[in-house]
């Protein structure tokens, strides 16, 4: 990663040119908690200070403008910001779409949002949505870019057809290895939307150099993009722990580690770690997995003493950006588990943003092949491997023409 490095929003705030194109247009920000400058000042807060900007409004994804919402499904009203005299309105709420009357307020959008690189995280399907909303309504939009943390490596089964939610904005794999401005191009061509779209792009972002391989390590704070997405540990493993969402065990919220580790109270840690091993010793590598034992102080398993595997990925010597592949070390977690307990009530059933119909775990995968695989008693894991290598090899290609850095 270059000293030079600079967000999009960095660049906004040190370039007058940029700033010249949005004299006299009424400005809004989507934006959340990780929305800082190199001096960590929010972007909210940074754009009021620039001479000639006019700020109309300001949107909050899911968790808040502020991140102060901690669970799923738990929603954030709108607002009225008295210090600045604006509109905060929320997109995960009573909509997750910008309305009619929201867009009137605004000429630009203004998105400026740190995600974790992988489909599920819902600030991906929140991008779809205004660039919809703004190409209904003929409003421009600004992508302020950020790293994706994980950067370029491509994992996991692509969302088929049918299976959008919001959790599952299009037909990426789990892990895409795209930007936010990047995925803003993507969108626009695969939908067809015609509309103005800056990507202000960051300066110095190399997602394949030590160590951060594509967060700048060294360079920037990490600030929580969501209330458990506390470090880059988690960005690197959330590709596969998300799965855990839609599984009885627990991924670690309520601990200091959520989304790194996963356990339950009736779980044998060692024989798990000990038929994964056995069953596709080729998918640990590039991380270190330890049998460990927590308790979580809220949500799954509450004060219940569980064991389970903490993923270490946060040392040279035990992480490999190049082999690590989350998606597949918690796949065959749970192909383990099945050997050893077939009848293990694995699979949770329960209302997942917002859908009643379909389980969790698909919602997650964006089809059930991963839960059928699992489940399927004669299955291998090199079953897997071909249906995920060929998606991933086809979405190389496919996110080629959209790719905005070496």
């Amino acid at each position: 990663m270059s000293p030079s490095y600079q967000s999009g929003l960095d660049r906004l705030l040190s370039e007058p040119s940029l700033q010249r194109r949005l004299a006299g247009r009424r400005v809004a920000l989507l934006a959340h908690p990780a929305s800082v400058t190199a001096d960590l000042t929010h972007a909210l807060d940074a754009l009021t200070q620039v001479p000639g900007l006019r700020l109309t409004a300001a949107f909050g994804p899911q968790h808040g403008l502020r991140g102060d919402k901690q669970d799923n499904m738990v929603e954030t009203g709108d607002e009225f910001d008295s210090r600045l005299g604006i509109p905060v309105f929320s997109l995960y709420g009573t909509v997750r779409r910008p309305t009619a009357k929201m867009m009137a307020c605004l000429d630009v959008l203004l998105v400026d949002l740190q995600d974790l690189g992988c489909r599920i995280y819902t600030f991906i399907t929140t991008l779809r949505y205004v660039l919809e909303e703004a190409a209904r309504h003929g409003k421009a939009v600004w992508v302020l870019d950020r790293p994706n943390p994980v950067g370029r490596p491509v994992e996991g089964l692509v969302l088929r057809s049918g299976w959008e939610s919001f959790v599952g904005a299009g037909p990426l794999p789990m892990r895409h290895g795209l930007t936010m401005g990047e995925l803003a191009r993507w969108f626009i061509a695969t939908l067809g939307l015609e509309l103005e779209c800056e990507v202000v792009t960051m300066q110095g972002w190399d997602p394949g150099a030590a160590p951060g391989y594509g967060w700048p390590l060294g360079e920037r704070s990490w600030v929580n993009p969501s209330p458990n997405a506390p470090n880059l540990s988690m960005a690197r493993c959330y590709a596969g722990t998300v799965m855990l969402e839609g599984t009885t065990l627990s991924e670690g919220r309520g601990t200091t580690r959520p989304l790194e580790l996963f356990g339950a109270p009736d779980l044998d840690a060692t024989a798990l770690l000990g038929q994964m091993q056995a069953l596709a010793p080729a998918w640990l590598a590039g991380c270190r997995l330890r049998p460990c034992g927590f308790e979580p102080t809220f949500h799954k398993h509450a004060g219940r003493l569980c064991t389970g595997l903490q993923i270490h990925v946060d040392t040279a010597n035990a992480y490999d950006h190049l082999n690590f592949r989350p998606w597949r070390v918690q796949a065959l977690a749970f192909k383990a588990l099945r050997r050893l307990q077939p009848d293990y009530p694995l699979w949770r059933d329960f209302p997942y943003e917002y859908e009643h119909e379909r389980l969790a775990i698909d919602l997650i995968n964006g089809s059930p092949l991963l839960r059928e695989w699992v489940d399927d008693a004669g299955a291998s894991p090199a079953d897997l491997d071909v249906l995920a290598r060929a998606d991933e090899t086809a979405w190389r290609e496919v996110r080629q023409p959209f790719l905005l850095y070496p």
